[in-house]
């Protein structure tokens, strides 16, 4: 791999980091917290809420795509720009007490996450510009695995920070991290000529336009239930650890970064396995992984598994994770108009996001009602009525 290829992918994989260590941190961490203040499942579920600017963020990706036309300094702008706002307002997150202002901190959780989502549509629109068609799956797990190194940090590394000096230590951590993370984008310089293409004036029509393409229907269906089988038990997780009895540090140590290192292998071990195998069996076969993971976890939890079990089990579903989300990425670039990279790309993902958010705040209710083992029993049943699907969706034609 040449000197160009190797710059173009380190940027992405740092803009990853920058983006996913304060959201992995808040949406992670703080259900961890909450637990041990015996908040309810159905409480913890809740807080996933958090994440609606990334369900929302296709209402402004037009505006970025129109104000860039195709042009990589102005989405490096719109990219800098986001990533200074989103580090400061983690800073005056950490001024404040959290016990005492947890809902004033909740609302600059919900600024930081639209400032994190409008980076990562300037990103998603940057990363699809620098990377041939053929780069794809390899950029993509550049982009899953910095975004699982993010989470390593900020759901495992930080959570220890947490432990021994607190919150504001803590937050201020954080903003060191994204801002450093900027450093790889602000040296790159492309140097291979790019085609900076004038952008038409992108309307909401453009939206519906996308979704009338042909095809669209079993896409739309890969993107909604892909994850399906998996998220519930991930939003689980860490309450499942906190209940089995296992320690805050524990916890950090077996998810955040056990759990995230597995995934960020896996990613590039699905750049690979794309290339090797092809979009539709990789599809179909990564979501077959998604069964093994999901009827472990649930024969382990109807009863009560010592740590070796626990340890296969988050090493099963994290390891699935990073494959699924580098096979959704890698295709979801392939469904992009020209002019339009940063909308199209954002719709693909808002829609994983948005069914992943439903099953993650539903989750908690069911592991409420009918115990965690129920919660694993119906993931697994989602895992194999998706995998059956999309063997008789993509196992003929081709996906792109």
């Amino acid at each position: 791999m040449n000197r160009e290829k190797l710059d173009k992918f380190f940027v992405l994989f740092s803009l990853y980091i920058a983006q996913s260590i304060p959201m992995s941190f808040f949406s992670t961490v703080v259900p961890v917290i909450m637990r041990q203040e015996h908040y309810s499942l159905q409480s913890i579920g809740l807080l996933q809420l958090i994440k609606l600017p990334w369900i929302l963020k296709f209402l402004w990706a037009p505006l970025i795509d129109r104000n860039a036309a195709g042009n990589l300094k102005q989405y490096r702008k719109w990219i800098i720009g986001s990533e200074l706002f989103y580090a400061i307002v983690i800073i005056a997150i950490g001024v404040l007490n959290l016990q005492f202002d947890f809902q004033l901190i909740i609302v600059l959780m919900i600024i930081a996450f639209v400032a994190s989502a409008t980076q990562d549509i300037a990103t998603d629109a940057y990363a699809i510009l620098i990377m041939k068609k053929e780069e794809r799956s390899f950029g993509n797990s550049m982009q899953s695995s910095g975004s699982f190194i993010g989470a390593l940090a900020g759901s495992g590394l930080l959570l220890i920070v947490y432990h021994y000096f607190g919150w504001t230590m803590l937050l201020h951590c954080l903003a060191l991290f994204a801002l450093i993370a900027l450093i790889p984008l602000m040296l790159y310089k492309k140097r291979e000529p790019v085609v900076e293409k004038k952008g038409s004036i992108i309307k909401m029509k453009d939206l519906y336009l996308f979704f009338a393409a042909p095809g669209m229907v079993k896409r739309i269906f890969l993107l909604v239930f892909y994850y399906s089988g998996i998220i519930g038990i991930l939003a689980m997780l860490k309450p499942y650890l906190v209940d089995l009895g296992y320690s805050i540090k524990e916890i950090g140590f077996m998810s955040g970064i056990v759990g995230t290192s597995v995934a960020a292998m896996s990613s590039f071990l699905a750049a690979f396995l794309i290339n090797k195998l092809g979009r539709n069996n990789s599809l179909i076969g990564f979501s077959f992984l998604s069964i093994v993971a999901t009827f472990y976890l649930w024969m382990i939890s109807l009863g009560t598994p010592n740590t070796p079990m626990i340890y296969l089990g988050i090493i099963l579903i994290w390891g699935t994770y990073g494959l699924l989300t580098v096979a959704i990425y890698t295709t979801s670039m392939d469904h992009v108009r020209p002019g339009r990279e940063g909308t199209d790309f954002t719709l693909q993902i808002v829609i994983t996001h948005l069914s992943s958010l439903i099953i993650a705040v539903l989750s908690g209710k069911i592991a409420d009602t009918i115990s965690y083992s129920g919660l694993f029993f119906i993931e697994a049943l989602l895992s194999v009525g998706t995998f059956v699907a999309l063997f008789f969706l993509y196992r003929k034609k081709s996906l792109l």
